[in-house]
């Protein structure tokens, strides 16, 4: 794409109206001023999570600002979000009544086998799986690989949890391509975060299905002497970041008083988990869970409350009422207990927005 056409990319034509420069839209997004840059240019095809941040900074919608029928394939298929590669694999489910097509990811904890592979947009179905047997879920849950293991188990349905940030997994919500989205910013402080976000960025019409309480905190390497969260949030210098729009990332922001901008963004607790492992970042905010299966200290900051956001007319679908079973087994709570950081003592509990 030349310069004078990229000037007419609906990124660069919103910051503009806004008034930015490409590091303004880097700093409010916390995407790298270059990804900016090559996105207006057209050498970019952001990821899902840049895609969301950048239209949430610009208050966008995803589909004004980048090419909504690159999710169509040849023969009317959809897909649930834009492939990252010409060919690939993918799974299939049903949501809203439409066959939805979901680039393979690296789920936690998934041994589900692919649907199908497509190469120059055909597809090549290789499954007879029955699309309306799989119930799709986005979240950041370190213990979703568990849940859908336990799910297949009692209800014989499949469970596709990607992992995705609380905001992101709204957006997913919204615009019909998950039945399920989970969120934690309700805390022990402000029990109704949770309902006022969807309510915010949703609307009516919606259920919470508690998952779990648990702790969130900062990770720090095994040898670290930091006493204190107050320590933390005055001496680090590293921090590993989540993407804007999650509850982790809240949560940092509010221990250093202000909104940071960030080089590189981890998308899930286990990447903030990786990234103070590896040694490149001092600390990061994340569950428990992650931050002891890694070996780390960790430094509880506060209880949140994790729920997982439906569409109330979909209560009665099989795939949902099979989930709040499951949550409410004792079995299931008992295991959710076992997990480091991890609270049960609500799971299943069911509340409308």
């Amino acid at each position: 794409m030349s310069r004078a056409s990229s000037q007419h990319h609906p990124v660069a034509v919103r910051r503009k109206a806004l008034g930015w420069s490409q590091d303004d839209l880097s700093a409010r997004a916390g995407v790298p001023r270059s990804s900016v840059s090559a996105i207006e240019a057209g050498r970019l095809t952001p990821s899902v999570t840049a895609a969301l941040a950048v239209a949430q900074a610009l208050e966008c919608s995803v589909e004004e600002l980048f090419d909504p029928g690159g999710k169509t394939l040849a023969g009317g298929a959809l897909w649930a979000w834009k492939p990252r590669m010409d060919s690939g694999r993918y799974w299939e489910a049903e949501v809203g009544g439409r066959k939805w097509l979901y680039p393979v990811e690296t789920l936690s904890g998934s041994t589900w086998a692919h649907d199908g592979i497509w190469r120059d947009e055909v597809l090549h179905e290789r499954s007879d799986w029955d699309v309306a047997r799989t119930l799709v879920l986005a979240g950041c849950d370190p213990a979703a690989g568990l849940l859908a293991a336990e799910y297949a188990a009692a209800s014989g349905f499949r469970l596709l949890a990607f992992t995705r940030g609380g905001g992101a997994a709204l957006d997913l919500l919204k615009q019909g391509v998950v039945h399920v989205a989970a969120l934690h910013r309700s805390t022990e402080e402000k029990p109704q975060r949770n309902s006022e976000t969807v309510r915010e960025k949703l609307g009516g019409g919606y259920r919470l299905l508690r998952s779990a309480d648990w702790q969130e905190g900062i990770a720090l390497p095994p040898g670290d002497t930091t006493q204190s969260v107050t320590a933390c949030a005055r001496h680090v210098r590293q921090w590993a970041m989540r993407e804007p729009g999650s509850a982790a990332r809240e949560c940092l922001d509010d221990l250093l008083g202000k909104p940071q901008a960030a080089r590189r963004l981890m998308l899930s607790h286990q990447a903030v988990v990786e990234a103070v492992r590896g040694g490149w970042a001092e600390a990061g905010v994340c569950v428990r869970l992650c931050a002891e299966d890694a070996g780390l200290r960790f430094l509880p900051v506060r209880k949140e409350s994790l729920d997982l956001c439906f569409p109330a007319a979909m209560e009665r679908d099989p795939r949902l009422q099979a989930l709040i079973r499951l949550l409410r087994s004792r079995a299931h709570r008992r295991l959710i207990d076992e997990l480091p950081g991890y609270d049960a003592s609500r799971t299943g509990e069911l509340a409308t927005v």
